[in-house]
């Protein structure tokens, strides 16, 4: 059999294409880079690296990295996190809140992950390039808040809370849950305690 014969100018021309990768994947990969360092702690080199790119083509595909980071948290938001869509579906309040503990649980202490709310690690930005950063951090922890009180105001509507129920209140008490449950779950803290917290808060759910 022959073997194909290049010019070296075709040669060339091969050597300077990009190399070809999977978007997908990539983009999976500068996710969880982003969830275990956030975003001022995730340096291009680790991203790249984690990515199996270069940085031209990261550039050529992303952007900069600040709209790398955009997308992941959308790959984030649809991933690992899409616990929070699933359970604002839950016909009542209270499932909606179960849902919503366990799920935070379960994915905070799979060791698969990197532990912890990716949302909570990237808050911590402070440089000044950061702004449109904290920006989108803003606007998803804003819009998530206002699903849950919307949720919460329709359970009440319906006649699934008390009438003396506070819908704003009961959304920053579970949203405060999430909150600590993210961080004890990112400093060590087990499923078996944390699921313990989860049946105490549901114990004094309003009757």
């Amino acid at each position: 059999m022959s073997e194909t014969v290049t010019s070296p100018e075709q040669q060339k021309r091969h050597a300077g294409r990009p190399r070809e990768f999977d978007r997908a994947e990539a983009l999976e990969a500068a996710m969880r880079v982003f969830w275990q360092h956030g975003y001022e702690g995730a340096s291009l080199t680790e991203l790249t690296e984690a990515m199996g790119i270069s940085r031209p083509s990261l550039y050529a595909a992303f952007g900069d990295k600040a709209e790398l980071f955009r997308e992941a948290l959308a790959c984030y938001s649809s991933g690992p996190g899409s616990y929070m869509a699933e359970a604002l579906a839950q016909l009542t309040a209270r499932e909606v809140v179960e849902a919503l503990l366990r799920g935070n649980l379960c994915m905070n202490t799979n060791s698969s992950n990197p532990g912890g709310c990716m949302l909570m690690k990237a808050a911590f930005t402070k440089g000044e390039d950061c702004a449109c950063v904290n920006e989108e951090l803003n606007k998803l922890r804003e819009a998530g808040t206002a699903r849950l009180h919307e949720r919460f105001e329709r359970a009440k509507a319906e006649g699934d809370l008390p009438a003396t129920i506070s819908p704003a209140a009961l959304t920053q008490y579970v949203t405060c849950l999430l909150s600590g449950m993210s961080a004890q779950a990112a400093s060590g803290v087990s499923a078996e305690e944390l699921n313990r917290v989860v049946d105490l808060a549901l114990a004094s759910w309003p009757a």
